[in-house]
């Protein structure tokens, strides 16, 4: 995807890739034309994208793309899972503080780079647990 220079391509694809966006995604259903259109894509990019550094509480999100908090929950929670997004307070008006969430460091490559180290930490204790298997079924079968 170097060569693509359509940055709406290049995040529909990269969010299909990383499992955001499910495959075959079909926006129409929650009410959209267009995957541009959904509320997962237009958080993402009109959001979280666009002003990475900012704290966005689920509330203000869903009142902004005109939807429940649940909804945003769910796409946040995604998000989160693949450690792109990072909690925050938020001090409201009231000086009450609130839980908000922005871009892992304010910067989507830092965020990744943040993902890969422990993906390839997970791979390596995989890899551990799988040799270990190895030799204790490896131990049993020698036994009997």
């Amino acid at each position: 995807m170097t060569g693509v220079d359509d940055l709406d391509v290049l995040a529909e694809t990269f969010l299909v890739q990383i499992g955001y966006l499910p495959k075959g995604y079909d926006p129409r259903s929650a009410g959209a034309l267009t995957v541009r259109d959904s509320i997962p894509y237009r958080l993402f990019m009109d959001f979280f994208m666009k002003h990475p550094s900012k704290v966005w509480t689920a509330e203000e999100l869903a009142s902004l793309l005109d939807t429940s908090k649940p909804t945003i929950y769910r796409h946040i929670n995604k998000l989160r899972s693949m450690d792109l997004l990072e909690n925050a307070d938020v001090v409201a008006d009231d000086g009450s503080v609130r839980k908000g969430f922005r871009v892992r460091y304010g910067d989507l490559e830092k965020a990744w780079s943040f993902t890969e180290a422990n993906v390839s930490l997970a791979m390596e204790n995989y890899k551990k647990t799988v040799l270990r298997f190895q030799q204790l079924a490896k131990e049993r079968a020698e036994k009997n």
